[in-house]
């Protein structure tokens, strides 16, 4: 019996094809995109060097801590480099578009 191939309809389900191992593997390129699959998440990186990384909640939903947001700010074209105080207070001023789903970890809400 075939295993059946998880869907795409989530970013997370990129994890359920690594997983079967002869769909896709744990790192690639996606159009611009390189990734690169690493326990819970993925990091992808374009072909500007800008970094996004995420992991995973068990729903599928993308979440994120501060020092993944402040590698995404030192990647970009002109560097960001912020104190993890105000991360937190920048993060925590776009509730409810962003929630803290455990401490120090955040996803987008809905």
């Amino acid at each position: 019996m075939r295993a059946a191939i998880p869907s795409l309809e989530r970013l997370a389900d990129v994890l359920g094809l690594v997983r079967l191992r002869r769909i896709i593997s744990r790192s690639g390129q996606v159009g611009t995109y390189s990734y690169e699959v690493h326990g819970a998440g993925c990091l992808f990186v374009s072909d500007n060097g800008i970094e996004i990384d995420v992991d995973f909640a068990t729903d599928g939903s993308e979440i994120f801590d501060l020092w993944r947001l402040r590698w995404y700010g030192l990647s970009l074209p002109e560097p960001l480099d912020v104190t993890d105080q105000d991360l937190l207070s920048a993060v925590r001023s776009l509730h409810p578009l962003l929630t803290e789903v455990r401490p120090g970890w955040f996803s987008v809400a809905g």
